[in-house]
């Protein structure tokens, strides 16, 4: 197990939020890998055609990395709304009913384990400070100074998935005819054995299984599409 620095201790929050916007560029890779490995495998199953291949891998791209950054955009402006709604609240009880605020927030630094008389000073020092900031901190769970930007969200998700994306694009078309196919399931294969090292290892997570879970999904994935391109193909659709 890692040592956890002091560093690390002292910016759990900014680490943890790194982690996490990690974790989701990962996971977006991941996505992009698997779904357009999947299309270009399926329309290699139909056709050796370089262009067939390369609109439906352009089209897969495309269409998938704008639906994960118009998905993620609407998630976490979904998100930023309620914590801006949280926040308006927040801000008006502070200046309606000061007291009873600061009541509140000794009570919850006392459930956290402190003792009264520690709490309730902690509560008067941290409002003094910045009111707002401490209630969000301590009831809500929220950073004002650090909300998530939709707009960033969204960029990084659609980055992400383009990044794996062009893999199996660039595999399938690249290659010569022959070397196509084996050349792209090799190159996803060993991607998705990254992609799932990386997961479990920004997740501190078991390592072995989520890369075993990774191949054996974008495997299914690539083998199902396969078939159904091939026996399209067979039949002449």
């Amino acid at each position: 197990m890692t040592e956890q620095t002091h560093d690390d201790e002292a910016h759990g929050g900014a680490l943890g939020s790194r982690l996490n916007w990690l974790r989701a560029a990962v996971l977006g890779a991941n996505d992009g890998i698997v779904s357009t490995a999947g299309i270009v495998v399926g329309v290699a199953g139909a056709t050796g055609d370089r262009n067939a291949l390369l609109t439906a891998g352009l089209a897969g791209l495309l269409a998938g990395s704008m639906s994960m950054a118009a998905g993620e955009y609407v998630s976490v402006s979904t998100q930023r709304d309620s914590e801006l709604a949280a926040l308006a609240l927040e801000r008006r009880e502070l200046k309606e009913q000061p007291e009873a605020e600061l009541d509140e927030l000794a009570e919850l630094l006392e459930r956290r384990g402190l003792s009264r008389e520690v709490a309730r000073e902690a509560a008067v020092q941290l409002t003094e400070r910045d009111a707002l900031k401490a209630h969000a901190s301590v009831e809500l769970g929220i950073d004002p100074d650090q909300l998530t930007s939709p707009w960033n969200a969204a960029l990084a998700s659609f980055l992400a998935f383009t990044a794996g994306a062009l893999l199996p694009l660039l595999a399938i078309v690249l290659p010569p005819a022959g070397w196509r196919l084996p050349v792209t399931v090799v190159s996803v294969l060993a991607a998705l054995v990254l992609t799932g090292w990386s997961s479990a290892r920004l997740g501190a997570g078991a390592v072995g299984p989520a890369m075993v879970r990774n191949v054996l999904g974008g495997a299914l994935a690539m083998g199902v599409t396969y078939a159904a391109g091939t026996l399209l193909g067979a039949v002449g659709i």
